[in-house]
């Protein structure tokens, strides 16, 4: 990808989820890591990694968000993290597939996730270290504390402050 060097935080990281195939550049040249997620990208990125268990993909999904579509490509991946209770919608039976995923959206997913793959989500970290951590919506609160004890969460550089950053959009560098 040429807009991907060595060189860059996010290098090996990024190459990790393209060799495992839970990610795909943008096109064949650019993997954009500094363009935000999408909620549907984001469910296809996790769609990616269990799709082939046969518990995620028995049964009949009864899920019903009004803005997604069954044509749709994130179809099978948001309906699938649907219904094993991975994802919730946005309110008024909606998903919002198109925006852009929060840093602390990016977490609750990934924590509902570790924990349908029976991970020991126990670990917890005080969050009162980052300046903007009473951003953080109750929802995400146990999810947030959580991937900052496992290190998957450092929070943001802003100067000689790290910030938590939860209502902050995530970049597909940050995702991987």
């Amino acid at each position: 990808f040429k807009d991907l060097k060595k060189e860059f935080w996010g290098y090996a990281s990024i190459r990790n989820v393209l060799f495992g195939g839970f990610f795909t550049g943008m096109s064949d040249s650019e993997f954009a890591p500094k363009e935000s997620m999408t909620r549907a990208q984001f469910c296809q990125m996790i769609y990616n990694i269990y799709k082939d268990d046969p518990s995620v993909m028995s049964g009949d999904i009864d899920i019903a968000f009004t803005d997604v579509e069954d044509f749709r490509w994130y179809y099978d991946a948001v309906m699938a993290c649907a219904k094993a209770g991975i994802v919730d919608g946005v309110g008024e039976s909606r998903f919002a597939p198109m925006r852009s995923i929060t840093r602390e959206q990016m977490v609750a997913i990934l924590f509902r996730y570790a924990a349908f793959k029976g991970v020991d989500t126990a670990a917890r970290a005080d969050l009162t270290a980052f300046p903007d951590a009473e951003k953080t919506s109750a929802y995400a609160h146990d999810a947030l504390s959580w991937a900052v004890a496992a290190e998957l969460v450092k929070g943001t550089k802003e100067g000689s402050t790290i910030y938590l950053d939860p209502q902050g959009i995530a970049t597909r560098a940050q995702v991987a």
